[in-house]
């Protein structure tokens, strides 16, 4: 079985690790007729592609910019980041694995047998935050005495922008996406009009404490789906370096085990060798990795400047808060 840790340690740019694990993930599939890594094989070459900073990037990154003016106009209080970034080629390798992993076990505990090869293909079209775009908010505390009312305003603000945000990007050739119903928001704060685009990680509590804003549009002029996820700098920290980021990585290694001592080994192929992928990108030794542009003192220090683990930053603009000594009325 190939897998992408068989090329991470050649001291081969990421392009070229690319191109040689999709040319021999594709000759592979061919000779043993596996569907799913010729699937995988178009996969890895949209993030290859998007890596390359295609012309469209530009172009998408304009509109959402168009966003980030709009606020720094209707908020010259609040300070706000908006980042784009385009998903990195091991979490992508990681998410792409953990679907089918999900996917399968999910299936035969449900129905006690393994899905059909076209069930399984289908599961897969679901990827939509290849490209996905952030923005974090921040009351200052300085415009108000009292922390209880600060949150109450940013939360207030941070839906706000949510309300906003699917009109604003569907004049300018974006079509958001519906949620089918995924974790949607009871906030109050929520119109009722963009209530079902939404998974709203905030209103209902999640065990690791994360919350957060997701929606998905489709660029027309790209024909690419985008994510973009809206929450305040609280929220981002518990995502980035909080419990929501530690915890996570913990127990999915726990949860993938489980998965792997309910399905009998040898019986779904697809299973087998989805698991065995996700759990040798988990083993990986980031400091042993020689990729271009990238460099790790272990697995908590990383300099990724290549869109290897961390993704490659595509919109990075920060509004800080004006009138920072006033109090809002």
């Amino acid at each position: 079985m190939i897998t992408l840790n068989d090329y991470l340690y050649s001291g081969d740019t990421i392009f070229k690790v690319l191109q040689n694990y999709i040319t021999d993930l594709r000759e592979d599939a061919r000779k043993t007729k596996n569907e799913i890594d010729l699937i995988h094989c178009n996969f890895l070459i949209q993030i290859r592609e998007l890596l390359e900073h295609n012309e469209f990037l530009t172009t998408q990154s304009q509109q959402v910019r168009e966003f980030y003016k709009y606020m720094t106009k209707e908020y010259p209080y609040l300070a706000f980041t908006v980042k784009g970034r385009i998903k990195s080629l091991i979490r992508a390798e990681e998410k792409f694995n953990g679907y089918i992993v999900k996917y399968i076990s999910d299936y035969y505990e449900e129905y006690g047998k393994y899905p059909t090869t076209a069930e399984l293909k289908r599961s897969l079209s679901c990827f939509r935050d290849l490209i996905a775009y952030r923005i974090v908010i921040s009351m200052p505390k300085c415009h108000y005495e009292n922390e209880e009312e600060r949150q109450i305003a940013e939360l207030e603000c941070l839906y706000e922008i949510a309300n906003v945000l699917p009109g604003f990007l569907e004049e300018r050739g974006f079509t958001a996406e519906p949620a089918n119903g995924v974790m949607e928001s009871h906030s109050p704060l929520m119109d009722d009009n963009v209530r079902p685009y939404y998974r709203d990680y905030i209103s209902d509590s999640q065990p690791d404490e994360y919350q957060s804003l997701h929606i998905t549009f489709y660029d027309n002029c790209s024909r690419s789906y985008i994510e973009v996820q809206i929450r305040t700098k609280q929220m981002d920290d518990i995502a980035e370096i909080g419990p929501a980021n530690h915890l996570g990585y913990e127990k999915k290694q726990e949860k993938e085990r489980a998965r792997r001592n309910a399905i009998p080994r040898g019986e779904c192929i697809y299973f087998d060798e989805a698991y065995e992928r996700g759990m040798k990108l988990l083993g990986l030794d980031l400091a042993k990795l020689d990729v271009n542009m990238f460099a790790a003192m272990n697995n908590s220090l990383i300099n990724d400047g290549c869109g290897l683990f961390r993704g490659r930053l595509i919109l990075p603009y920060e509004h800080l808060s004006r009138f920072q000594n006033d109090l809002i009325d």
